[in-house]
């Protein structure tokens, strides 16, 4: 400008807006650069103002193109068809429909026409409102002979208003019908219908509408491939997401930054941090840059796993990367330490988010009170509740639940019913579920305190609130407990009555009611029809059954039971083999979980139950890994190697939750060489143990010094875990599985106050 060199400095600008509108907070930004310089006196040239507008109606910006349109007009430019055209299609894009016919009707007072393009920006509109009707009128119009005329955009934006309003069939008929007008399917009308297709579950189908695309000869782009990789991820088939991705890039497809995070995403909500972890590696090496969701997608896999430590320290990462952590990021934060039991850390996150100014939401607050609340310590739960609402945040049904719920587990429901009278019913809170008046009921009947149950049950209806399932079962459930069957049985009448269905649940509380009361006959009756009301037992209720009859004496007719749960599918737990496993031994019920039976149990015994759970039905596997996790439990190491021995030697091996379960016992015993046989035998039946499993092992060798045998266990664990760029990830397996560091996350802290406290530049 001092220069006088404006025709160069128009051209800068030009390029300027082009690089620096990608995103809408930088489309913002930009728009007030331009407004100081024209504060200074520099005049916008033409080819600006029309750049802009482009890139405005890119990012679906439509009331700033307006504000644009309006400066051109103001500051005496003419625009052009493109510069209509492209601010009609914007207003259309944000659904101004209405605003963008009054600019047709301009451009058709100038003397331009109507194309096909104007027509289609209003086509699409009309679908934006969700006006299909207005939007066929006109399409039927473009289509007659002296309309003009429509293309694939057309067919794909009708196409896509179609899926949006979820009729997909008359979609794909419009597909079909684009041949008849001259029209092929494009890779955005593919696109839309496999998003449509992935949506509602059926990726199977949008695979092979993928394969017709292709041999139709439209090309899938990364899109189309993003759409798949999430829907899969959505439906937990992440090994086939990863196929697809894999395929994309060695096809020459550069993945972009969503694409990585929809399988980051659906990595670590398999648990799979490492693959997360390998995928940040390939998009650093890559230069595609991870945002902050890349981020928060990594530390909520990290919190799933029960490692908020590992999720804090990934704050330092943002950090370094020109990131800065949102209140989603906290809040993910705040909720891995309090499933995991740290309050002090949450307690310092949540003060951390006020001292940056960020605008707290109910999150936080409700996490903390719920872990509060669990752990009996509702004085300060109670105090957070009233913290909360004095900063303007408003507590809503799950806060009130949590803090509810904490007072009956803890034996003061004086206290939960003085806050639902006090505190719910004088705010403005419209209770929606049933959850509240639950946790009382629940409470009332196991002091068998069945009057002030029916009283809250009566405010439940008061506050229009219907009793679910759920309500009716604590009632069935407290009325056995207190061997008042027949009031049990009265309530199970009512709900069907009621048209509640009972659930597994209901029948389940139920049979237990009766072999309590030692009606075992009743129970087996009423076990036996809940097939014809289609509930099936699930197997707490065969356990229940089995444990009854092996009390009364009767082990086979135990045995018989765990016959027909193999039949009918429902796998026998740890729980329902101890039973017929001590019913054997002891004739007696099994001791409360204390599993004094494997330090009764004798290879003699063992054998024989191996042979009759064999002869009812049950998979050998299974029985191996029962008697082998037990004996691991009350340390009887030897016999447990050798009946591993045994059962590897007959062709049989336990599940991958058995040996990672298994594993962590080793752990614990301090058996780590036993813990290297074991997963190299998973290795080799093609079993991966969990993460937090393998990260035990990894802190014995650490702790016994043992290196090199570390070294190879993480070599032999990547290679299993699929990873291919093993250099890539090996930093990053060092940090997730070294020791949590305490001290780190509270220097970290430390680092992120101070810099909150400085004004941040901006470039």
């Amino acid at each position: 400008m001092r220069c006088n060199c404006f025709g160069i400095l128009h051209k800068v600008i030009v390029v300027f807006i082009k690089d620096c509108s990608s995103t809408v907070p930088e489309a913002l930004r930009l728009i007030d650069v331009l407004d100081d310089m024209r504060n200074y006196g520099f005049g916008i040239s033409y080819p600006c103002y029309s750049t802009l507008l482009m890139c405005l109606s890119k990012l679906q910006m439509g009331l700033s193109a307006f504000s644009v349109y309006k400066r051109m007009v103001n500051d005496g430019f003419v625009l052009g068809l493109i510069d209509y055209m492209t601010l009609i299609n914007a207003l259309c894009k944000n659904g101004f429909v209405r605003g963008a016919e009054t600019l047709v009707s301009k451009v058709v007072k100038i003397g331009y026409d109507a194309d096909v393009h104007i027509c289609t920006s209003l086509v699409l509109g009309y679908c934006r409102i969700g006006d299909l009707t207005e939007a066929f009128q006109l399409f039927d119009k473009m289509s007659k002979p002296d309309g003009c005329g429509v293309n694939e955009v057309t067919f794909t934006v009708l196409i896509h208003g179609l899926c949006e309003a979820g009729k997909l069939i008359e979609a794909f008929q419009l597909k079909e019908q684009m041949a008849i007008n001259g029209c092929r399917p494009s890779t955005r009308t593919y696109t839309v219908l496999i998003k449509a297709i992935c949506d509602i579950g059926l990726t199977d189908k949008a695979l092979c509408l993928l394969d017709e695309m292709v041999k139709k000869g439209s090309e899938p782009n990364a899109h189309t491939f993003t759409i798949l990789i999430d829907g899969l991820c959505r439906e937990g088939k992440i090994e086939e997401a990863n196929g697809i991705f894999r395929n994309m890039v060695k096809n020459g497809l550069t993945p972009s930054t969503v694409t990585f995070n929809v399988l980051i995403n659906g990595y670590c909500k398999q648990g799979k941090v490492v693959s997360a972890f390998e995928l940040l590696a390939m998009m650093e090496k890559r230069n595609s840059r991870p945002n902050i969701r890349t981020y928060n997608e990594l530390m909520e896999g990290l919190c799933r796993i029960g490692k908020p430590y590992k999720a804090m320290i990934l704050v330092r990462k943002i950090i370094d990367n020109g990131l800065w952590p949102e209140r989603l990021t906290y809040n993910i934060l705040v909720d891995g330490f309090c499933k995991e039991g740290q309050l002090e850390m949450g307690f310092r996150l949540l003060k951390l988010v006020d001292s940056l100014n960020l605008v707290s939401d109910k999150f936080p607050y409700t996490m903390l009170i719920d872990r509060l609340s669990k752990e009996g310590t509702l004085d300060q739960a109670n105090g957070l509740l009233g913290l909360m609402m004095k900063k303007g945040i408003n507590p809503d049904e799950v806060t009130f639940t949590a803090l509810i719920n904490g007072y009956c587990k803890n034996g003061k429901i004086e206290n939960a019913v003085i806050l639902l009278d006090t505190l719910v019913w004088s705010t403005d809170l419209n209770l929606t579920s049933p959850h509240i008046f639950n946790s009382l009921i629940d409470a009332f009947s196991k002091d068998m305190k069945f009057g002030l149950a029916d009283a809250m049950i009566g405010k439940m209806l008061k506050c229009c609130v219907t009793p679910s399932v759920v309500t009716y079962t604590i009632l069935i459930d407290g009325f056995c407990q207190a061997g008042k069957i027949n009031r049990s049985l009265e309530v199970f009448e009512l709900m069907k009555r009621c048209n509640c269905a009972p659930n597994v649940y209901t029948f389940t509380a139920l049979v237990n009611g009766f072999c309590q009361s030692g009606r075992l006959e009743e129970a087996t009756k009423l076990f036996e029809t809940m097939s014809d009301s289609d509930v099936p037992p699930n197997v707490v209720t065969y356990t229940i059954l089995i444990k009854a009859y092996v009390k009364s004496g009767d082990l086979e007719h135990g045995f018989e039971i765990l016959n027909d749960m193999v039949k009918n599918k429902c796998q026998p737990n740890f729980e329902t083999f101890s039973v017929l496993l001590e019913g054997l031994i002891l004739s007696k019920s099994v001791s409360d979980g204390s599993f004094t039976v494997f330090n009764e149990m004798g290879s003699a015994h063992a054998v024989e139950f191996l042979q009759k759970a064999k002869k009812h039905g049950v998979g050998v596997s299974d029985i191996y890994s029962f008697l082998i996790v037990g004996l691991y439990k009350v340390g009887r190491m030897l016999e447990a190697d050798e009946l591993v021995q045994e059962m590897v030697k007959n062709g049989y091996f336990p599940d991958e939750f058995e040996c990672s379960h298994i594993l962590e016992h080793l752990c614990k015993q301090e058996k780590y060489d036993n813990c290297i046989a074991w997963m190299k035998l998973m290795f080799d039946h093609g079993f991966m143990p969990s993460f937090g499993s393998f990260c035990c092992v990894v802190h014995g060798f650490q702790k016994e010094g043992k290196i090199h045998e570390l070294q190879d266990l993480m070599s032999d664990y990547l290679s299993k875990s699929g990873v291919e760029d093993r250099h890539g990830v090996s930093t990053y397996m060092d940090f997730l599985v070294s020791c949590d560091e305490l001290d780190e996350c509270f220097e970290l802290l430390e680092v992120v106050e101070k810099l909150s406290t400085q004004e941040r530049p901006v470039v």
